[in-house]
């Protein structure tokens, strides 16, 4: 009786209010008394009513309940007003009202969004809604969100529109989450989404991401048993998987195919090819691309491209009459462009022309980069100038940048090369307190400068010197260690280190117990060999393919000793059964 009381009540103030609406008399709903009975349930009903009147008086009465005190919007009261907005067709208000409570109300939780989806029983306008968010969601790179909406309209039977849809895809191939994208996809056919060009142009470059031609095709043929016509994006996209895998006869079939089509190539086409053909070397061909360029102007990635491209075949003559015409045309070089002429001039140990076109850079505004920097720096510690590798380094941090993995491995192989091995060491410690971690390459530098100065005990501490300055010592760092001491046929020296592995509770592991048994049968100590690959069957050790291919390539000048060591591994068992096949 009491709930029913309380029902008529609340029912005659809303045709109260809604009377109240509709005569214009706004200012009395403010009164304290009226004003404190307004709740979302009320708001809700009050919003509904005034929308069946048309015209946009429930929009103006919803802005205007922002004002009342104590009183704030509920997400039913705003998923209402979103639903009448979309319904009288003001598509752009009721997006901009979706967008501002999609950030701040948990909107794509599965509980919130039935509650939302039941409360308006119409599929197409909840879908059109439900679409706006998918997009909302999917640009803001909210990519669990957005798929999480998508769930939730095939969970309900609400077919997201298409645009919806290729947000959601170009939005999980942005983010490299290749299987859930073509198991989206999957979903979508599944509940009636017919794919249109721009569905397929996304999952296109999703292969092209990917390097998959296989799938590029199946998805081409089905384009076309839809008779859906590929674009200049599906094109330039096709011609630049092909290029980026060595296919350039496909790339060029693509390329007359469009003009069969009647489909003209962009810069963007021409740029695919270049870049492709400048890959391979070939840059006769990707040289004739720039020529041939028809009703499309070459940009700075055009020229830029070619100039790197014959860097890279060391034809720097042409690089630097492309420069000249690329600056003729008004183009400016970028920092790519410079770093690509500077890597050259470096290589040939021309530091002198490297200087002055880091002073043109400065001269043109031009900032250097992280390459910039450490391609003059690995150039100078090449010539074994550390003073001016030095130099750049400090260049380097006064203007803001930082020391990455390539800046420590020059500074420390330079240094390591001129033998002040207490400045590699410091360099190793710093690149370390960096958060960077040193490579095998690094650790045998360390090993060679101080094998150099017959100071093989420093190699030795190592391990405790690093443990002592608070860094993680594991099984990499013994390896590299151990793996360049016997490279060295410093055996005595690897196992001494080897024991102090064990000794910390460190288990050796495959390349560890092959290194040494390699080096045991070349110093021709089988026994000492034989023992090491015992204790490796022992603990189930395999060679793995990538391991045997690394060992065949470290020792091919040690072919008959490496031949030992096979037959040795493969009589008790101790490879996988892909690297028997590449042993025959």
């Amino acid at each position: 009786m009491a709930c029913s009381i309380s029902h008529m009540k609340e029912t005659h103030f809303i045709w109260g209010v809604f009377a109240a609406v509709l005569k214009g008399n706004w200012k009395d709903l403010v009164k304290p008394d009226i004003s404190s009975s307004f709740t979302p349930t009320v708001m809700n009903n009050i919003l509904v009513r005034l929308s069946e009147e048309g015209g946009s008086l429930s929009w103006a009465f919803y802005k205007w309940a922002e004002c009342i005190p104590h009183y704030k919007h509920s997400l039913h009261s705003n998923w209402a007003m979103i639903h009448i907005l979309t319904s009288q067709r003001h598509f752009i208000t009721a997006q901009n009202l979706l967008e501002s409570i999609a950030f701040k109300d948990f909107l794509s939780s599965p509980s919130v969004l039935n509650s939302l989806i039941s409360t308006r029983n119409d599929p197409n306008l909840n879908s059109h809604i439900l679409s706006w968010l998918v997009i909302v969601y999917a640009q803001s790179k909210m990519i669990q969100d957005a798929t999480q909406v998508f769930e939730q309209m095939r969970v309900n039977t609400l077919k997201p529109h298409l645009h919806a849809c290729s947000a959601l895809l170009n939005a999980l191939v942005k983010a490299r989450l290749t299987d859930t994208t073509w198991k989206t996809y999957k979903k979508m056919l599944l509940i009636g989404v017919v794919p249109n060009i721009h569905i397929f142009n996304v999952l296109i470059h999703a292969c092209c991401n990917l390097g998959d031609v296989e799938r590029a095709n199946k998805l081409l043929n089905e384009m076309e048993s839809k008779r859906i016509h590929p674009d200049l994006f599906t094109y330039n996209t096709l011609i630049s998987l092909f290029c980026k895998k060595g296919m350039h006869y496909e790339a060029l079939a693509v390329q007359e195919r469009m003009t069969r089509e009647g489909i003209e190539p962009d810069i963007v086409t021409y740029n695919c090819l270049i870049h492709g053909f400048c890959k391979q070397g070939r840059m006769k061909e990707a040289l004739r691309f720039l020529r041939d360029i028809k009703r499309a102007e070459p940009n700075q990635v055009t020229y830029t491209t070619l100039i790197d491209g014959f860097c890279r075949v060391n034809n720097l003559e042409e690089a630097l009459k492309l420069r000249e015409e690329m600056e003729r045309k008004g183009l400016q070089l970028g920092i790519v462009t410079y770093n690509s002429i500077l890597r050259k001039l470096c290589e040939e140990g021309n530091t002198k022309d490297a200087n002055h076109l880091l002073n043109e850079m400065s001269d043109k505004k031009v900032e250097p980069n992280n390459i910039t920097c450490n391609t003059l720096i690995n150039a100078y510690c090449k010539k074994r100038d550390m003073v001016s590798a030095c130099r750049f380094r400090i260049k380097m941090l006064e203007g803001g940048l930082t020391l990455d993995q390539f800046t420590y491995k020059a500074l420390i192989h330079g240094f390591c090369h001129v033998q002040d091995m207490d400045k590699a060491k410091q360099l190793l410690f710093d690149m370390l307190d960096a958060g960077l971690s040193p490579n095998y390459s690094v650790y045998s530098w360390l090993v060679d400068g101080y094998c150099n100065q017959k100071n093989e005990g420093s190699v030795l501490k190592l391990p405790d010197e690093l443990t002592e300055r608070g860094f993680s010592v594991g099984i990499s760092v013994y390896r590299a260690l151990i793996r360049r001491l016997c490279k060295r046929e410093k055996i005595e020296r690897a196992q001494d280190l080897f024991n102090r592995m064990q000794g910390m509770g460190i288990s050796g592991d495959t390349i560890v117990y092959t290194s040494l048994a390699f080096a045991y049968f070349k110093a021709r100590k089988m026994s000492a060999a034989s023992d090491m690959l015992d204790n490796m069957a022992k603990r189930k050790l395999l060679i793995t393919p990538k391991i045997y291919d690394s060992f065949s390539a470290s020792y091919a000048a040690d072919g008959d000793v490496l031949r030992i060591l096979w037959d040795q591994v493969v009589e008790r068992g101790l490879v996988m059964k892909k690297v028997l096949n590449l042993m025959l």
